[in-house]
């Protein structure tokens, strides 16, 4: 019996042998959601608890085996699938599903890592509460991937990224220690802030099992309205006015090229897209009122009418219904379903700063035709924050996985030297992962890289979390 042979024989007496899987279809594990690169596993371990994971990692550590922490491997930047060396295990979290308990004096509630975003809204949702963190893959990533690549989404502009809503964590160690910091203070001044090394560190310090995060009350009305704006200039003069009429209503604003909603109307025909062929640019922008329906409709008809008098909307339509507003975000969301049914496509998720937003993309888009041409361009994300999803679509009528193989190093080259220029970041909300790693070395300060590798360095000396993702060692 050689080694591994005795650490899987370990690792099914900690978790039972249903759950050391190394044989049959391991795909939904090894291979990343975009399908760029397929791994190959020594097994995919799944605990059920904080203990098991604490004892695998006490296992893989003496054994040399290094390990691949994965919630619903809905990730974008090849971060939680493992190497083709068939050395490393998944671990994979998605047993570890319960809420532990909701706080409704405190405002938080604490969950497992396992538990999946779409699951805990709801959950909160009917104890009458808002967990308000929204990302199109909410009904499968989880709360752990979410909080290990300190996800995004469309509530940023209102509520902050997946940081600003955790206020407590537990992690199990490089040394298989379990740290319980799920108090749920707002307040806790004593020393180093210790959750915010875990958060965004894509599982290469720690694997968080369980957090403690923020809830609101419910709001009495969320109303989204759609936009035509001539320019994305004007879009910035919109959002503007709608933090100035709609203040902390304002939870969600989202803007989309015509070429983008454009892949919605040609490969998802039953939608309905207004304005598309009326504007260069449309948004999509939601209220959320405490107060009243009829208070968050006046606050909607005044800033609109404001807009109009600046000239930064040409036409907009407020939804009647429930049914009319998950419609009108329904087409955001499908812009990276209909950019896959065109083809493959080079993704850029980049933020700038909101006011720099439109001559970025004034000065990049003209650059890449220029050495590029015909190349189209899928333009849209969270203005709000700054985020745009800058996609490269193939020219019309090349072949899409030949333009991706020979010209995705010099596009991402030209958009990220673009980025610089703008002082903006290559990785907004989709981390790095092993796809931007060696990019990061050219675009982080090397102050910043060296403390990055002393902190990877002293929590993890033997390497065995996630090697070979974000920063190398």
């Amino acid at each position: 019996m050689n080694s591994f042979d005795t650490l899987l024989q370990s690792l099914r007496a900690v978790v039972g042998a249903a759950n050391v899987l190394t044989e049959g279809d391991l795909s939904a594990w090894e291979q990343d959601w975009r399908k760029r690169e397929r791994g190959k596993a020594l097994a995919v371990v799944r605990p059920a608890s904080t203990d098991e994971v604490a004892q695998i990692v006490k296992l893989c550590g003496p054994a040399g085996v290094s390990i691949v922490p994965q919630g619903g491997n809905t990730g974008m930047v090849v971060g939680s699938t493992p190497d083709a060396s068939g050395t490393q295990i998944v671990l994979s979290l998605q047993r570890m599903q319960q809420v532990r308990a909701l706080d409704s004096a405190n405002l938080t509630v604490t969950v497992e890592a396992g538990c999946v975003l779409q699951s805990l809204q709801e959950t909160c949702k009917k104890a009458g509460f808002l967990f308000p963190l929204s990302l199109a893959s909410e009904g499968s990533c989880t709360i752990g991937g979410n909080l290990g690549t300190n996800a995004g989404g469309t509530q940023v502009v209102r509520y902050g990224n997946t940081r600003e809503l955790c206020l407590g964590l537990e992690v199990v160690t490089a040394q298989g220690e379990v740290w319980n910091g799920l108090s749920g203070l707002r307040k806790d001044n004593t020393g180093y802030d210790l959750r915010h090394l875990f958060i965004g560190s894509e599982g290469t310090l720690g694997i968080i099992t369980a957090a403690t995060m923020r809830l609101y009350p419910l709001p009495a009305a969320q109303l989204t309205a759609f936009a035509a704006v001539p320019s994305l200039e004007a879009a910035v003069e919109l959002l503007g006015l709608a933090h100035r009429f709609l203040s902390a209503g304002l939870t969600g604003f989202e803007v989309m090229s015509q070429f983008a909603l454009g892949l919605v109307v040609k490969h998802f025909p039953q939608q309905k897209v207004p304005f598309q062929q009326d504007a260069p640019y449309c948004v999509v922008l939601e209220n959320s009122d405490h107060e009243s329906e009829a208070h968050a409709r006046t606050q909607f008809e005044r800033l609109l009418e404001a807009a109009m008098e600046h000239g930064c909307v040409l036409d907009a339509v407020v939804a009647e219904s429930m049914a009319q507003a998950k419609a009108l975000w329904h087409i955001r969301e499908s812009i990276p379903l209909a950019q896959a049914q065109e083809g493959l496509n080079i993704k850029h998720d980049i933020s700038v700063a909101v006011s720099r937003i439109p001559e970025f993309v004034r000065v990049t888009d003209a650059l890449i035709q220029q050495s590029f041409p015909g190349a189209r361009m899928v333009n849209y994300g969270h203005l709000g924050d700054g985020n745009l999803h800058y996609n490269v679509q193939a020219p019309l009528g090349a072949d899409a996985q030949t333009f991706l193989k020979e010209q995705e190093p010099a596009l991402n080259a030209l958009v990220y030297a673009s980025v610089d220029q703008f002082g903006g970041s290559i990785s907004a909300e989709h981390g790095i992962g092993s796809l931007k790693r060696d990019k990061l070395e050219h675009h982080k300060s090397p102050v910043a890289l060296q403390m990055m590798r002393a902190i990877k360095t002293a929590l993890d000396p033997q390497n065995v979390m996630n090697p070979g993702r974000m920063i190398r060692v």
